[in-house]
């Protein structure tokens, strides 16, 4: 009896420690931010950053039965880049895109110090990024962040393309909530086996706008543009806002037409198609994927209006652009791209799918996982691939977190809170 007290006593005590740690390594990973510059010189960023600048983003409306030899000479492909990434929008696929591109082209990158982003949900800040100095030329970033058009403009040079992409808000938001809902307290207090519809069903009993992490489940796309996500819907800002990101972005990609969308950005960038080629990273199996019932989407929907607005207005202005593009010229180009995916899958990938975060054999291929889980999958690489692909296949696996150190970017902060995770085998 005596020993059964004493193990519930350390039981207790590892749990009070564990909580405490964990707590204090959210405080810290979330408000830790360098020494904010408050002199910050305006010196002019150059027109361009590219080694081939191109004068105007204007270009001439191209006839779409050209070929494409005939289209290469219209334009230069485009080397100074933003990319607003979103949340839980296939947006670690398309870092791995410009990773690649970054370094097949030596362009400079604008990255945090210290952790994998630039220390969200702060609104973005120029004394952020690493080795920052007033003037000093960027290609490209695109490092999770609150966007904050006036501090990023200040950054980048105005030949500049911005782009991002969003996402159905039902879907998003239920990625959310199984991802990040471990370190947002107030989902603590939710009682029974289905947390999510529990939390639908009454959303205003549980939901603290002013809480701790609380922005991840509320119309988070709005709040990652930098905007309020607690703005009433029918509010005359919500319009405003999204009228100023359309007006700020030149391409907003949706995740449930990726392909297209990857060809729309290679047409803006004047790229080729071997720059957009990819294989899905990050990707949840689908035995914790819940299927959502026409209920549930329903009320997830309304519950992220704000994000539901901004999703119709940008799938709106999509289809346009795949129209301006041409519908038959789409469909040829995606199915050319698909075909190049798999072919390089069938090069690269051990076994020609994704496994489960435990079958996953080397540490470099390993992606880092939500709070309590091991859900995200991830791939083995080939034993035998030719050396004319080796170094390409490895670049097109290899996650966020392991590609960052590899460009350089001390992540000790994320490193720290990894290692506590390992320790306590959270």
């Amino acid at each position: 009896m005596l020993k059964q007290v004493k193990q519930w006593k350390s039981m207790c005590k590892g749990l009070v420690l564990g909580t405490l740690l964990t707590t204090c390594m959210i405080l810290l990973y979330s408000f830790a931010t360098p020494p904010h510059q408050f002199s910050l010189l305006e010196d002019p960023v150059p027109y361009s950053c590219s080694y081939k600048p191109v004068q105007s983003r204007n270009l001439p409306q191209i006839n779409i039965s050209y070929s494409t030899q005939e289209l290469r000479k219209t334009c230069n492909p485009k080397e100074d880049i933003m990319f607003m990434k979103t949340h839980k929008t296939a947006s670690s696929t398309i870092l791995n895109i410009l990773f690649r591109f970054g370094q097949k082209h030596r362009l400079k990158f604008a990255f945090p110090n210290g952790r994998n982003d630039f220390y969200y949900p702060s609104y973005f800040d120029r004394s952020q990024v690493k080795d920052y100095r007033p003037g000093i030329c960027f290609n490209i970033i695109c490092n999770h962040m609150r966007f904050n058009s006036e501090e990023v403009h200040k950054l980048l040079p105005k030949d500049t393309v911005y782009f991002t992409i969003l996402r159905n808000p039902a879907f998003l938001f239920e990625s959310a909530f199984h991802y990040f809902g471990r370190v947002i307290p107030f989902t603590w207090k939710i009682s029974g086996e289905d947390k999510l519809a529990e939390f639908l069903r009454d959303p205003d009993r549980y939901y603290d706008p002013n809480g701790f992490n609380s922005h991840y489940l509320k119309n988070l796309l709005f709040f990652d543009f930098g905007y309020d996500n607690n703005l009433d819907f029918d509010d005359p800002r919500v319009e405003k806002y999204i009228k100023a990101i359309d007006e700020r972005f030149e391409l907003v990609m949706l995740v449930e037409h990726f392909d297209e969308s990857l060809i729309l950005l290679k047409d803006v960038m004047c790229w080729e198609m071997d720059d957009i080629l990819y294989f899905k990273l990050n990707v949840r199996k689908d035995s914790t994927v819940p299927r959502m019932s026409s209920e549930l989407y329903e009320k997830a929907t309304s519950w992220n209006k704000i994000d539901s607005m901004l999703y119709k207005y940008f799938n709106a202005t999509f289809w346009r652009k795949v129209g301006e593009y041409g519908f038959e010229r789409m469909q040829r180009d995606v199915e050319t791209l698909r075909k190049r995916n798999d072919h390089m899958q069938s090069i690269c990938i051990d076994g020609g799918r994704p496994v489960d975060a435990n079958a996953i054999q080397e540490a470099s291929l390993q992606p880092w996982q939500p709070l309590g889980e091991r859900s995200i999958m991830g791939y083995n690489l080939k034993k035998n691939i030719s050396r004319k692909h080796r170094k390409h296949c490895r670049k097109m696996l290899t996650p966020e977190l392991q590609y960052l150190t590899e460009l350089g970017v001390n992540l000790w902060l994320t490193k720290l809170w990894s290692y506590i995770r390992d320790l306590f085998k959270w």
